[in-house]
């Protein structure tokens, strides 16, 4: 099968597409005929550089949440099938939980490939309503925001959500997750278009971080009360604390992620005189990937996309994805021709 592999961490051109022998699903495996796999700012541009907490080995495949068709299934498998259509989850051995689950596209090879083998248990079945590319993005996203927004931060109907990057996978997620739960939603971004997308997809008021001061027009949306709640992705320091200072009083910040920086300041007074919750979360549940793909087949969840590309311009999608050039995911699909 041809796969885009890394033997050397590097910029986007370490990546190459070689052919390489097609896996064979072990017991309790599929093999899934990978129709699209989306590019990742942290799980796949900062692994490919060598940024990334955990270690790989080389040669490596990235990918880290393929979609596409059954074409073998493994000694042991029942409840999956061979031409079954199934969007997967990049934690293999569990759902959530674990501190140290094994990650698809991470501890083993990923998506970037034509074909690729996964635990049975971790490929969900995708309604035929839902084309590939919208699968890939909605088991990877809205999944980990309702598991955010409703299980950690426990959004309240009513409450006010401030979403940060509004107009990125997760962010947009959040937009729609935070809207079901029944909250209003204000939509930071860090251009106008990108907010304009996120107040398409549901929120109740736009911010553009670069443009406007983040804590001021919060709290003149909110009418000086601020949110109860913080959506956080990105991790920038100067954009975490404006994010953090429009939280009010009893107000909870979650995040997961830091392509950012990582490292923010705390105002660590108005932590405690305020009571405010920051916490940090990560996984989805099961259930709720089931659900957001039958969401997505009724219209009720929509994705941002901005391009699907073959897997020949693997190295133009990480260098459009680390410009930030688009609006929505970049995609590559293994099937397209070059």
């Amino acid at each position: 099968m041809k796969a885009v592999v890394i033997r050397a961490f590097g910029p986007p051109d370490v990546m190459r597409l070689e052919e390489v022998p097609t896996p064979t699903p072990g017991p309790g495996e599929v093999l899934i005929q990978v129709h699209a796999v989306s590019v990742n700012r942290t799980l796949d541009l900062v692994v490919r550089a060598g940024r990334y907490a955990r270690t790989v080995s080389f040669p490596h495949v990235l990918g880290v949440d393929p979609s596409g068709i059954i074409v073998a299934v493994g000694t042991g498998v029942t409840k999956r099938k061979v031409g079954e259509r199934v969007a997967t989850t990049i934690r293999l051995n569990q759902v959530s939980g674990a501190d140290h689950p094994r990650l698809l596209g991470i501890d083993i090879w990923g998506g970037y490939a034509e074909y690729v083998k996964v635990p049975a248990t971790a490929a969900h079945l995708v309604p035929d309503a839902v084309d590939f590319p919208v699968a890939t993005v909605v088991a990877r996203h809205a999944p980990t925001a309702f598991h955010l927004l409703r299980d950690r931060a426990k959004v309240e109907p009513g409450e006010w959500v401030l979403v940060m990057g509004a107009a990125g996978g997760l962010g947009s997620a959040g937009v729609q997750a935070a809207k079901y739960l029944g909250a209003r939603v204000i939509a930071a971004a860090g251009a106008d278009e990108r907010v304009q997308a996120a107040c398409d997809l549901g929120a109740e008021g736009g911010v553009n971080y670069r443009a406007s001061d983040l804590t001021a027009e919060v709290l003149r949306i909110t009418q000086g009360r601020g949110v109860n709640v913080v959506f956080e992705n990105i991790g920038d320091a100067e954009l975490f604390a404006k994010a953090f200072a429009s939280l009010a009083r009893g107000g909870r910040l979650v995040t997961a992620g830091g392509h950012g920086g990582g490292i923010v300041p705390l105002d660590v007074n108005r932590l405690y005189l305020d009571q405010i919750t920051v916490m940090g979360a990560r996984g989805e549940i099961a259930a709720d990937v089931t659900r957001s793909l039958e969401a997505a087949a009724q219209g009720r969840f929509k994705v941002l996309i901005d391009r699907v590309l073959p897997l020949s311009q693997a190295v133009r999608a990480h260098e459009i994805v680390a410009a930030r050039s688009g609006i929505g995911k970049v995609l590559l699909d293994p099937t397209r021709p070059n």
